[in-house]
């Protein structure tokens, strides 16, 4: 009886696994990327609060091709007061699929995009500036909606910006960098 049922769960676990190859198999996997480091690398100087602090280029594809928007949205976990929020970008068109490096700290650039508050206070980008100890890891995470634009004005802080893309995701994916002092 126990010898049954442990073949049960395996065929219906090898089922699923099977399953989920199939739905997988072909099917392109929403990327971000950046120059500026590697997956899991150490983000250089120039980036954070001890250089000249500015944004890194990324770059992405892949997305669902039902997409309308994107927004991208960086935070270190490891802050000692919590999550906290260092870029975030909305309202950038499907038909953007790079930002250059240095993107401009003010509140709508190219006429259309649109950057919020980050939790120094600040439009735009601040890099990572963490207080000496271990390195903290730093999250930069793309979402793509299904939306053109999620109606808010710039300068939007992140939690409105999460409300409104609320039932409106259709994929997302991060990069991770490392940076401690």
């Amino acid at each position: 009886m126990i010898r049954s049922l442990l073949l049960s769960i395996l065929l219906i676990v090898s089922l699923f696994h099977v399953k989920a190859e199939e739905n997988n198999f072909g099917k392109p996997s929403f990327f971000i990327r950046t120059s500026a480091f590697m997956e899991n690398g150490f983000i250089p100087n120039k980036y954070t609060c001890d250089g000249i602090n500015v944004s890194p280029d990324l770059f992405w594809g892949d997305f669902p091709p039902e997409t309308k928007s994107f927004v991208i949205i960086m935070e270190d976990p490891d802050a000692p007061t919590g999550v906290f929020t260092h870029w975030i970008v909305y309202d950038i068109p499907y038909t953007v699929t790079a930002l250059n490096e240095n993107l401009p700290k003010t509140p709508i650039v190219n006429g259309y995009i649109k950057q919020g508050i980050n939790d120094f206070g600040r439009i735009g980008y601040f890099g990572p500036c963490p207080p000496r100890g271990m390195p903290h890891r730093y999250f930069i995470r793309i979402y793509a909606l299904d939306i053109p634009v999620l109606g808010l004005p710039p300068g939007a802080v992140k939690q409105d910006v999460m409300y409104k893309m609320e039932g409106h995701i259709l994929a997302q994916t991060h990069i991770v960098g490392l940076y401690g002092r």
